[in-house]
């Protein structure tokens, strides 16, 4: 989808929003989507290219495991699954943990 977030830089902001529901097929190339409430601004016709459908486990109750620990250095690191908030300050970026 394309919807400017509040990340300074396009490369942390999320690919993919949702998933949210068909209300309405618009012609052949365009979908009417129930957006969350909070969304008022923006317009609910997404054109198909936009979209992806949803991709759901064939398995009931099954959860995504967390990535096992990458180790650096002989030290336990992370990967960054989700970057929820960001700061501009003195011209660097800020990323409160």
């Amino acid at each position: 989808m394309n919807i400017k977030t509040t990340r300074t830089t396009n490369k942390l902001s999320e690919r993919w929003m949702g998933p949210f529901e068909a209300l309405k097929k618009i012609g052949s190339h365009a979908y009417h989507l129930k957006l969350p409430q909070q969304w008022k601004s923006v317009h609910p016709v997404f054109h198909v290219s936009l979209l992806e459908p949803v991709k759901q486990s064939n398995i009931p109750n099954q959860h995504k495991l967390p990535p096992p620990p990458i180790i650096v250095e002989e030290q336990e690191e992370w990967e960054v699954a989700q970057v929820l908030d960001s700061k501009l300050k003195r011209d660097k970026l800020w990323y409160p943990v």
